[in-house]
């Protein structure tokens, strides 16, 4: 029986991509290190309805990216692929990094490798770089649209003035321009919402948030009287360290937030989905299953609608705009934390 899903346009490339998009981050040595169960979840995902699929060189440092590529085989031509370049791929080599011309065109080869394809639908620079200008990395990408490389090219976690800075310098220098941008945004983690996604609703970039289970926090694993060790939050403990007064709100947000969910006759982590795809600027929300249980638990949000009293109710939980850890940002401003670029 064929799969009914509701397709949205990603952006303005007249591309239909489902609303939900399987992220691959923790396919590989990062979460699971099985292939075989990697490839069976990107398959179950597909079967579901799910064309888009999100991975990134740095993750594994391209296992991820390598594991995409054998699951895609026979199936390539029906799925939307994207995939991201700037994170650091040689420790030693401070060139295999960033988003220079030099290290795109070099870095696209290898992910097209790894992918075993052709061609990339998305690509996309996963962090600004303020100190490489927009129409270095622009006309690198342009170049390697009009190769036939990529197809399309976007941002992630952009700040809002590099965002419309970069569609400037598009128009400026007659380049290609980014088509979307790929924020970090959840229930618990609203600060786009003060100024970039207005943005980009005013460029049409189609959004594709990161993280809308707010990296385990909305899936019920973080709670109250419970204490839950993973590796994320060895890994990034500013942002799970419960002695820091953002985690602390945090916690106490997601018992109330649960409590609404129950009440609506939801999961958290269904009310959590939910909520970020009913904003009318997003495209699709990124989830990153590390199990096949994860991902079921995950596949129905997409067909649920939230009420106007359930939204107001999240709203008096967490005010929109609203980060409370800084750090859930996923990019921050290095003049903030180098006391050098503010004291000259």
């Amino acid at each position: 029986m064929p799969v009914t899903v509701d397709y949205r346009p990603l952006g303005r490339t007249g591309v239909q991509a489902s609303p939900l998009c399987l992220g691959t981050m923790m396919f590989g040595a990062w979460g699971n290190t099985d292939h075989d169960e990697s490839i069976a979840i990107i398959h179950r995902a597909l079967d579901a309805g799910i064309n888009f699929i999100d991975t990134a060189d740095v993750y594994a440092r391209g296992e991820s990216e390598e594991i995409v590529g054998k699951a895609l085989k026979g199936r390539r031509d029906s799925v939307v692929l994207a995939t991201k370049v700037h994170g650091v791929m040689d420790d030693a080599d401070p060139n295999m990094r960033g988003n220079t011309r030099r290290w795109i065109v070099q870095e696209v080869e290898n992910s097209l490798r790894r992918l075993q394809t052709d061609w990339i639908d998305l690509y996309q620079i996963h962090r600004w770089d303020p100190w490489v200008a927009h129409d270095e990395t622009l006309g690198a990408l342009t170049d390697l649209q009009r190769a036939g490389k990529i197809r399309s090219f976007g941002s992630s976690t952009y700040p809002a003035h590099a965002i419309v800075e970069a569609q400037w310098a598009a128009e400026k220098h007659a380049l290609g321009r980014f088509v979307t941008e790929q924020p970090p945004y959840s229930l618990l983690v609203r600060g786009i919402e003060a100024d970039v996604l207005p943005v980009c609703a005013r460029y049409g970039l189609g959004v594709i948030p990161w993280s809308p289970l707010a990296g385990g926090w909305l899936s019920g694993k973080y709670r109250k009287g419970r204490q839950t060790e993973s590796a994320r939050a060895r890994f990034m403990p500013a942002r799970y360290d419960l002695s820091l007064p953002g985690n602390q709100r945090k916690l106490d947000a997601v018992e109330q937030l649960a409590g609404l969910a129950e009440e609506s006759g939801l999961t958290l982590i269904e009310l959590a989905l939910a909520f970020v795809l009913r904003h009318p600027a997003i495209t699709s929300a990124i989830i990153g299953p590390r199990t096949l249980e994860q991902l079921e638990g995950q596949l129905g949000a997409a067909g649920i609608e939230l009420p106007p009293e359930v939204l107001d109710r999240i709203d008096e939980i967490v005010p929109p705009g609203t980060n409370f850890n800084a750090a859930d940002a996923g990019w921050q401003p290095p003049w903030l934390g180098d006391a050098t670029q503010r004291r000259r």
